[in-house]
């Protein structure tokens, strides 16, 4: 089961009570969610806890926020296919989300790099002109390689790609 856990400002969106978030942030499941107002857009950056995988889900709306458990879902596999990780790895991802609870956050050092990220995406995106000049799959492909001090390899990516080698092992 995956663990969405989501900022204050994103559970107030989802109107939903969250889970006790005790679970291990070691973990394939474990991801944090942040709403973001981009454009005057409602977006969530999610990222996972290990390996500061991200990705942004732009231009929400109500029925997206009320099905959020299936826009993470879509939006992790169209990514994890633009980076062209292999299906096998791709399959233990969405295995494990098949069930998604929503809980408080509860890693700051998480937090501190997303906070890190928002302030690149808002600056990627207001130089492409706006949310709605910008590549998705550019934006999210280059959010995972921006150097991050709180993981073992540079890009997130890389942390990535490693994760999964150790899972097959």
């Amino acid at each position: 089961m995956a663990i969405l856990q989501c900022t204050q400002k994103l559970l107030s969106e989802l109107k939903e009570k969250p889970r006790d978030s005790s679970q291990s942030s070691k973990d394939l499941s474990n991801w944090h969610a942040n709403l973001l107002r981009i454009d005057r857009r409602k977006c969530v950056l999610f990222t996972h806890d290990e390996t500061l995988y991200s990705f942004l889900a732009p231009g929400l709306t109500k029925p997206h926020f009320q099905n959020i458990r299936e826009v993470f879902r879509q939006s992790l596999l169209k990514n994890l296919m633009a980076e062209n990780i292999p299906q096998k790895q791709i399959e233990l991802f969405l295995g494990d989300i098949r069930k998604i609870g929503i809980a408080k956050t509860n890693n700051r050092s998480v937090l501190g790099s997303m906070n890190d990220l928002t302030f690149q995406l808002k600056y990627q995106i207001a130089d492409q002109g706006g949310l709605l000049n910008t590549n998705m799959t550019k934006l999210n492909h280059d959010l995972n390689r921006i150097p991050m001090g709180a993981i073992d390899e540079i890009y997130s990516i890389y942390e990535l790609r490693k994760f999964f080698k150790s899972l097959s092992r």
